[in-house]
């Protein structure tokens, strides 16, 4: 498992629309949330994901850039992303065992295939660590509201040296 203060991996995920989502790269000038779910048959990965796009504006106003992604093909997240009206990147095709050996994330199984467990991870402008959160089932997710709050509060303290 990835731990605060570690850089967060080199990672390269498909994206919907074409083109590969590069991390910790799309994220380098502020602060960076990468999300992992477990697909769009998830009903708390549809809720988690509609609260990140509810709580995006926030975010960006804070300077937030975010990125998503699963390892279903890119019909389903690209139907998941018009669902929700996704604005920020999302990512699909993942491969497990990469995704998994570079984050720490858990693996799963979803009618006979594998599929990577909730993580999300808070990365500041350095790239590096600074919050992360793994579940090992569907529940344990962080919300957009509370990433607005985690970085307001970051943002406050940084302010005050």
């Amino acid at each position: 498992m990835l731990t605060n203060g570690q850089t967060f991996p080199a990672l390269k995920v498909a994206a919907v629309g074409g083109g590969v989502i590069e991390l910790p790269k799309d994220l380098a000038g502020g602060f960076g949330v990468v999300v992992i779910y477990r697909g769009d048959w998830c009903p708390f990965c549809n809720e988690q994901l509609a609260s990140l796009q509810a709580s995006t504006n926030q975010l960006e106003e804070l300077g937030v850039k975010m990125v998503a992604f699963s390892v279903d093909n890119e019909a389903a997240t690209a139907a998941l992303a018009a669902k929700h009206g996704i604005t920020f990147k999302l990512g699909h095709s993942a491969d497990v065992k990469a995704v998994a050996s570079s984050t720490g994330a858990f693996v799963g199984d979803h009618n006979g295939h594998a599929i990577l467990q909730p993580a999300t991870f808070l990365l500041g402008p350095d790239g590096k660590i600074m919050m992360e959160c793994y579940a090992s089932g569907p529940i344990g997710r962080v919300t957009g509201s509370d990433l607005v709050r985690v970085v307001t509060f970051i943002k406050s303290m940084m302010a005050k040296g």
